[in-house]
Parts: structure tokens; C-alpha cells; sequence
């Protein structure tokens, strides 16, 4: 069945969010539905990760409201909560000198004492796989890479094994082979039956990767669809305030800003300087 035709696992209805006085949120409405990726994009204070923030349940609206499964996520137990759904924040902040696998091992803490906690094991292999960090087990968390904390922290949420996934900017740490891995993973997850929402700023792995996509400015949504439809020149332009050309290439949509051309490095000038005084001739056989 397709996801449009499937009941949202995520609505947020008219979500507002006001903090010391300014509107960050304004009138929000948008549906998270199963079996899709769906990418909110927009320019920095947009209120992209504010509104992933309130999807969580971990922020509260100032107006409006969000409901999980058909219930206020307000009104959702935390364990069932974390049983739901499973965010990676936009920054890996661990206090203690945790190994990178007893931190995926935190996202199995929903299901203790569950009959999925007999699957523990294997669910955390996987997730090491999926996100490359099985090399990564034994190493303490803080003493890896920002990459390699941002991969261990997408095992965790791996492994957590929830039916919505949110996913703030991770591909921010990421070299180009892992920004790439990171969002066929998270493909695959809408494609086993998961909904996934993912903040990117990369526009272009926005179009390869979304099915739709939410374009935000100064806390409203200005558009929300299929990428072809939604990321145009026009709109782009406007938003960012910046122009953009949108190319197909490999049958892929590509947003490349427009650049000024760039001068020409300068040709170094040969001619000798006349008000330089002349180098004397060396003495091809000098004095002993």
C-alpha cells in the first residue's frame, strides 16, 4: 500500500512554538506517514530541528498539537514513548567514558524485560553493521572522530528498532561514502515499514533520498511534497535567499547554487624591474 494511503504515524496539527517572545513555529500542520523519508530542509533558524523537537515529544508547542499513533505524545508513558520512536539529537553529547558499544547497547533499554529483549544480541550486531561501526565496539566513545560518534549514535537508533525514526542532520560529521550509507539505511527502514524524518541541509541528498520533502522558512512550512514538485529553482531562491539552478543528473535532481565566475589567477609579470640594480657577473675563476 502506498504511504499516502496509510494512517500517519505522526501528525502535528497547528503547532506553534514561541520562546522569549519570538515566534519559532507558526501554525504548523504536517502528517509522518509509514513506509516513507520525509526531509525537512530550509535555512538556518528556519525551525527545522524545533519542530523535530516537538514530533519527539520533547519539546512542548506553545499552541497546537502532536499525537503519536493516534494519541498527544504529552500523554504518552516515556518507556512507550521510547518504544515508538527513536531520535538522533543533533549533537552526541555522552558525559562518561561509555565503549562504543555500550552505547548502541542503550537503545535496546526500551525493550528490558520484554519478550524482544531475547533478541539483544543480534539486533545490536546488526546495527553495528548497518552503520559501520562493528570495528568501532571496543573504543571509548569520546576518544572517536565526530563521524565515528555520529555512526555509533545511528547504531543506537538502529537499534532501538522503533516504527518512527528522527533523525537530526546526520550526515553532518559524515564523509561522502557515509552520508550516502547512513541515507540507504535510513531508505531501507521506510521501506521495511518505518517512518523516518531526517533534517538535511544538503538540498541535493534531500532529492535523492526523500520522498517528500517540507520546506521551511521563519518557522512555516512554505511547501511540502514530492521533491520534484517541491524543490524548485523559484522557490529555493526565495527561501535561501541565494539563487540556485536545479539540474537532473543520473536521473537525480541536483541544486547547485549560482556563483559569480571566478577571476582568473593573475599571469605573473616577467618583465625585469629597470630600477633594480644589476646582479655583478661571478668570476668564472675566483681568487684563492
Amino acid at each position: 500500500m502506498s504511504p499516502r494511503h496509510v494512517a500517519p504515524a505522526l501528525v502535528a496539527r497547528a503547532v506553534g512554538v514561541t520562546i522569549e517572545g519570538r515566534a519559532i513555529l507558526d501554525g504548523v500542520d504536517l502528517d509522518v506517514r509509514p513506509g516513507e523519508v520525509l526531509v525537512l530542509v530550509g535555512p538556518n533558524g528556519a525551525g527545522k530541528s524545533t519542530l523535530l523537537g516537538v514530533l519527539t515529544g520533547d519539546l512542548e508547542p506553545s499552541s497546537g498539537s502532536v499525537e503519536v499513533d493516534g494519541r498527544p505524545v504529552g500523554s504518552v508513558r516515556p518507556r512507550e514513548l521510547a518504544r515508538a520512536r527513536a531520535v538522533l539529537p543533533q549533537q552526541q553529547r555522552l558525559a562518561f567514558g561509555f565503549r562504543a558499544r555500550e552505547v548502541v547497547e542503550m537503545g535496546r533499554a526500551p525493550w528490558h524485560r520484554t519478550p524482544a529483549a531475547a533478541d539483544d544480541l543480534a539486533v545490536i550486531a546488526a546495527a553495528e553493521e548497518r552503520a559501520d561501526v562493528t570495528h568501532l565496539a571496543t573504543r571509548l566513545f569520546p576518544t572517536l572522530s565526530g563521524g565515528e560518534q555520529a555512526r555509533v549514535s545511528f547504531a543506537r537508533v538502529l537499534a532501538q528498532a522503533t516504527p518512527v525514526l528522527l533523525l537530526d542532520e546526520p550526515t553532518a560529521a559524515l564523509d561522502l561514502q557515509h552520508q550516502e550509507a547512513v541515507l540507504r539505511v535510513a531508505r531501507d527502514e521506510a521501506a521495511a515499514g518505518a517512518a523516518v524524518v531526517v533534517v538535511l541541509h544538503d538540498l541535493s541528498l534531500a532529492a535523492a533520498y526523500a520522498d517528500r520533502v517540507c520546506v521551511l522558512s521563519d518557522g512555516r512550512v512554505r511547501a511540502v511534497g514530492p521533491p520534484r514538485e517541491v524543490l524548485t529553482a523559484a522557490l529555493l531562491t526565495e527561501v535561501y535567499e541565494h539563487a540556485v539552478d536545479v539540474i537532473e543528473h543520473a536521473g537525480h535532481l541536483v541544486v547547485v547554487p549560482v556563483r559569480a565566475p571566478r577571476a582568473p589567477d593573475p599571469t605573473p609579470d616577467l618583465t625585469p624591474d629597470p630600477t633594480s640594480s644589476p646582479r655583478p657577473e661571478e668570476d668564472p675563476c675566483p681568487a684563492v
